[in-house]
């Protein structure tokens, strides 16, 4: 009952590998991997974020490339615990995400990876290309991971929710009897490092040091707070299309402090997952938080310090038994497991899908 989830978010930083055994507890973590994209990768990925020349050239070129550094991932984890190829019964792996519009007139979303590739390279059955299904079905195919936080993470008497912050932030509500649902609630990291990555030359802010030193800009806060994705209802998913560095130059005048930008960029991600349990998830006791944000330590101590929170006991999901830098790869070995096994992969109260449906397209080792 061996797996291999492999997560690449959309702050295009690197690779998230996991092995994990789904025979001895609903999800036990064996070992795991980071393998950080180099610049010139982090580039060409970004440049195809946006519309291009020779786009689909360079797109399965970097579906190949993706597939050789997700592959060097597996060969790592499996070296490291000595465990043959054999005994994986499937690599589930999210590729890419380069384009992501879930507008029901135009909606498609686009993961980079050759799945042939890499089950040919890793001699080992590969799961991809999550999101299609429930994209045919009417859903937006994403969020996909409340499905495994529903499974792993439940509890029967605290409704609790759990909180990914990538560079989306998007959140996951676990109540004691009602149904399971979650959203994107908009920027998690993904503002915060490309402007960081632009004034400092560093990639992020490390435990928000930077954001730490400026002073909120509270005008510019509010009239980001004003753009219409934040007051949609759910079901809702948003990506690097809605909320790229360039959404954000236009409301700056260019006389604003640099850290001071970055600390309402900050806050920013902060008053929106407030605002977003305040409206949805009143009730909620417990808060876990889970990806490269819950590291973050000034923006930890500013969700603390929100009274639309104050309810809740915050922590990460280490204390729940999976790290939180890992959830996310280990949500798509989970997804994996369900393609194999044919069984349900999505909550259409979360993507607004007509139906529950089987995710996944299967290549045979």
């Amino acid at each position: 009952m061996y797996y291999i989830g492999i997560m690449s978010g959309t702050s295009l930083d690197g690779v998230d590998a996991v092995l994990v055994d789904f025979s001895v507890a609903t999800c036990s973590l064996i070992g795991a991997c980071y393998i950080a994209y180099d610049v010139s990768l982090q580039q060409d990925l970004l440049a195809l974020c946006q519309r291009g020349e020779n786009e689909l050239h360079r797109a399965a070129l970097l579906a190949n490339k993706l597939a050789g550094l997700y592959a060097q991932a597996v060969t790592q984890l499996l070296e490291q615990h000595a465990i043959d190829p054999e005994e994986i019964a499937a690599i589930g792996c999210h590729g890419q995400t380069v384009r992501h519009y879930p507008q029901p007139e135009n909606q498609y979303s686009i993961q980079l990876i050759n799945g042939a590739l890499l089950a040919e390279l890793t001699k080992i059955t590969t799961v991809t290309d999550f999101r299609s299904r429930d994209i045919a079905a009417g859903g937006q195919g994403a969020p996909l991971v409340p499905a495994f936080h529903q499974a792993v993470f439940s509890h029967s008497e605290v409704h609790r929710l759990i909180i990914n912050i990538g560079g989306i932030a998007n959140i996951t509500s676990l109540p004691v009897a009602d149904e399971v649902s979650g959203f994107d609630c908009g920027p998690g990291n993904m503002l915060m490092d490309a402007w960081c990555q632009q004034h400092t030359g560093q990639r992020y802010d490390r435990d928000g040091l930077w954001a730490r030193s400026g002073k909120i800009i509270y005008a510019l806060l509010e009239n980001l707070l004003r753009f219409p994705y934040f007051s949609l209802p759910p079901p809702k998913s948003t990506g690097r299309e809605m909320f790229a560095i360039d959404w954000l130059l236009p409301y700056l005048t260019g006389k604003e402090a640099a850290q001071d930008v970055q600390a309402t960029l900050l806050q920013l991600t902060v008053q929106s997952i407030a605002d977003a349990v305040r409206t949805c998830y009143p009730t909620a006791r417990e808060l876990y938080l889970c990806g490269g944000g819950a590291h973050n330590s000034f923006l930890v101590t500013q969700l603390q310090k929100q009274k639309e929170l104050s309810a809740c006991q915050i922590k990460r999901t280490d204390v729940l038994g999976i790290e939180a830098d890992w959830v996310e790869a280990c949500a798509f070995a989970w997804l994996a497991q369900q393609s194999m096994m044919r069984v349900v992969g999505n909550l259409p109260a979360v993507t607004g899908a007509a139906g529950k449906r089987v995710l996944g397209a299967i290549y045979p080792a």
